[in-house]
């Protein structure tokens, strides 16, 4: 198929020489890719779920952003091919977002890390402990932004709905369902807030040793401190606990557009950059539905 099209290209198309190897090299590096992941040689047979995988793959192999649009670019190019040819009915690169230009994956700490440190690893006895851990679990669980833990007040939590209101960027408000589990703890540690600090009456849900609202530096500090317990990893900034909660949810499959109005994005484009998967991931994904798949093959 890769011949045939090359054909077209250089005498229909009339392709420059340069321009023809840079296509057959991203084809010959998809194809290669498809027979050693997947053990698939049949074009035809690719869906969107690989080729967002090999994107995941190149991001990982630290390709530019700018290499993947080409690489993107040619497949493209070649699937409008096939189906001019009949060779396919439904175009795989449907589906497929790019990140933009000179854009990363967003740093994320694993699901299984997160599960250890909010259920295994030991946060200090009293006030000082569980303050801690409700920061760390609802900058978690909500995907709210530093400053929009910051300026959370309890007039924002509404416990009948199990919800809170949160003002993002531009004065935007917006609803985040709230874990009974956290609701819970909100009850439980708004009472011990009470007692400790009777007469300054806190307003806002998450405040210091001595009941004052936060500030960046002490949740920045927070954050880093608790997420050392269970990586290396060299970013550890409260947005990558967002970018935990948006990349877990979409690794579970949840809607694109439910995601983004939980992160308070005014745009569906930048939440796009969460669509990616592990290629661990993506492999289930097609182990389990297509039926070709070695699984279903031995069922």
């Amino acid at each position: 198929m890769i011949d045939s099209f090359l054909h077209y290209l250089q005498f229909e198309k009339r392709y420059a020489a340069h321009t023809l190897i840079s296509y057959k090299n991203d084809l010959e590096q998809f194809q290669s890719f498809l027979l050693q992941q997947y053990d698939l040689s049949d074009f035809s047979e690719v869906k969107n779920t690989l080729i967002r995988s090999w994107v995941v793959y190149l991001l990982q192999g630290k390709a530019a952003s700018s290499s993947i649009h080409r690489k993107i670019s040619a497949l493209k190019s070649f699937y409008k091919f096939l189906r001019q040819e009949n060779k396919l009915k439904i175009n795989p690169l449907i589906g497929v977002h790019l990140p933009k230009k000179g854009e990363r994956l967003p740093h994320f700490i694993e699901e299984n890390k997160m599960d250890r440190l909010l259920s295994d690893i030991q946060f200090p006895e009293g006030y000082e402990g569980d303050r801690d851990y409700l920061l760390i679990d609802l900058l978690y669980s909500t995907g709210m932004r530093r400053n929009e833990l910051i300026s959370l007040q309890w007039k924002d939590v509404d416990f009948h709905s199990q919800s809170i209101r949160v003002i993002g960027k531009g004065s935007k408000m917006r609803i985040i369902p709230l874990l009974p589990h956290i609701i819970d703890h909100l009850k439980s540690f708004r009472e011990s807030q009470l007692e400790l600090f009777p007469e300054a009456h806190p307003i806002f849900v998450i405040t210091t040793d001595r009941g004052e609202q936060l500030y960046p530096k002490f949740v920045y500090n927070k954050v880093t401190q608790y997420l050392s317990t269970v990586t290396t990893m060299g970013k550890k900034s409260p947005h990558v606990l967002r970018h935990s909660f948006a990349t877990h949810l979409s690794n579970k499959g949840a809607d694109l557009n439910a995601i983004k109005d939980l992160l308070g994005h005014s745009s569906l484009a930048s939440t796009q950059v969460y669509t990616h998967t592990s290629i661990e991931n993506l492999k289930k994904v097609y182990d389990a539905a297509h039926p070709k798949s070695k699984k279903n093959n031995n069922e």
